[in-house]
């Protein structure tokens, strides 16, 4: 599933506590977009033992999710120039349902900083049976990373 959204407050939408934005920043409706994206994982991705996913199907996602909010924040694609921070917190696994969030927290004249997280929502049990499962209690914030889009120049 996909959903969109936006963060309400200058200092949520800036990222740190204690940014400083300017004015523009301020009025910059983009600022704050979030767009979510919920997979299942399936088993054809587990790469290493324990069906452990390799961190590259991730960042897949949050190509996929930047991808998303290029087009609703610029109605383009853009590209994904680079990535600044990736932290991989927690393992993600083959049969997890996991969430990943890209919030738009920096606009600048072409570039666009994002905020990423990966959140594990659901797990496999095998132990309990080959297709059981269950809801976790508390999401595992699985992946976060910053990366930076860039949008087309201006026609």
């Amino acid at each position: 599933g996909h959903r969109v959204g936006r963060r309400s407050g200058r200092a949520a939408a800036a990222g740190a506590p204690g940014d400083i934005m300017s004015d523009d920043e301020a009025a910059d409706p983009r600022l704050g977009l979030t767009v979510r994206h919920q997979r299942y994982v399936p088993y054809s991705h587990a790469h290493y033992g324990g069906n452990l996913v390799d961190g590259a199907y991730v960042l897949g996602l949050f190509g996929d999710v930047a991808t998303e909010a290029s087009i609703r924040a610029d109605g383009d694609e853009g590209l994904f120039a680079a990535y600044s921070d990736i932290q991989f917190r927690a393992p993600v696994l083959a049969g997890d349902v996991i969430e990943v969030t890209a919030t738009i927290t920096r606009v600048g004249r072409r570039s666009r900083e994002l905020r990423f997280d990966a959140t594990v929502l659901c797990r496999a049990e095998p132990d309990r049976g080959p297709s059981a499962a269950r809801v976790l209690a508390e999401p595992v914030i699985a992946v976060t990373a910053t990366g930076t889009v860039v949008a087309p120049p201006a026609p």
